[in-house]
């Protein structure tokens, strides 16, 4: 139990979701308190398994029919009786470690940051509990996945006080809405032909493997683009996003007949977050030090 627990979070995914808000709370408030240990605590882990653990469950059906899925993407239990048994262990794990910290940070903010927590963790659930399945809902699955990964971020500001609109950090955000867009876009070219088979609709099923490629590219061209506008030396973070838009550029051509191919894009991505999350701490321990 404890296992198909730990391996429902996805711990290759914890620093995504950790690291945005650890990193945006102490450089605004620029000292280590119980918020930032609390909070980012709460995104490594209990975040991820409601992210995670909540798919798992839902999508079991069409999860048994994908053959990508198992390991880093996603585990899944052959064994029905066990996996109902494991489910509602899931289930259970992901109430209990998320609605503790998450009430106490609730607490521990103004009304605005508190509004801010509930939505991001609405968006959690939302995006694939029955009934809203945001995940099925062509163009809002893809911004709900990007504010999956852009919402600690903005909780961690909104907490710290920072206004959102400043010249210093609007570019941030919206660049990772971006990111996060084209990587859910592109994520879901590789499941074309089994989401339609499944009945399951993508920003991908309804635009085409080909198409939804393309829009991928685009949208991390304009994450670059977007980091432009920082002042410097933040704008050097600029050319990070066009590592994954070259790494996308080799499926330009992919077709829905041809899907599949694109996994190999997709694992390139799964592991690209690692240096690039590396370059990113380099920037802004060079930003804190005001070394440039």
């Amino acid at each position: 139990m404890i296992t198909a627990i730990v391996r429902a979070s996805r711990p290759i995914s914890w620093i995504n979701t950790a690291f945005p808000f650890a990193a945006a709370y102490l450089l605004a408030v620029r000292e280590i308190d119980a918020v930032l240990i609390v909070g980012t605590l709460f995104f490594l882990i209990p975040y991820n398994l409601l992210m995670y653990g909540i798919n798992d469950v839902f999508d079991y059906e069409s999860d048994l029919a994908n053959p990508r899925k198992g390991g880093v993407e996603g585990d899944v239990i052959r064994d029905r009786a066990a996996a109902a048994r494991i489910h509602r262990g899931i289930l259970w794990a992901s109430a209990l470690t998320t609605l503790p910290p998450a009430i106490w940070l609730a607490l521990q903010g103004g009304v605005a940051a508190a509004v801010t927590l509930a939505l991001v963790l609405f968006g959690v659930v939302a995006y694939s509990a029955p009934g809203l399945r945001f995940k099925e809902r062509p163009f809002l699955d893809s911004l709900t996945s990007a504010l999956h990964f852009v919402g600690p971020l903005l909780y961690a500001l909104v907490i710290a006080g920072v206004s959102l609109t400043d010249a210093g950090v609007w570019p941030i955000w919206a660049s990772f809405i971006a990111w996060g867009m084209a990587s859910h876009a592109f994520g879901a070219v590789q499941d074309v032909r089994a989401d339609r088979e499944g009945g399951i609709g993508s920003v991908a099923t309804v635009m085409g493997a080909r198409t939804t490629a393309r829009l991928s590219l685009l949208l991390y061209v304009a994450a670059s683009a977007l980091l432009l506008a920082l002042p410097w030396p933040g704008l050097l973070a600029a050319v990070l996003p066009l590592a994954y838009a070259v790494s996308v550029a080799r499926f330009w051509n992919v077709t829905d007949s041809t899907c599949e191919e694109a996994n190999r894009g997709w694992r390139t991505f799964l592991w690209l977050n690692q240096p690039v999350g590396f370059l990113v701490t380099m920037l802004l321990i060079v930003v804190w030090n005001g070394w440039l």
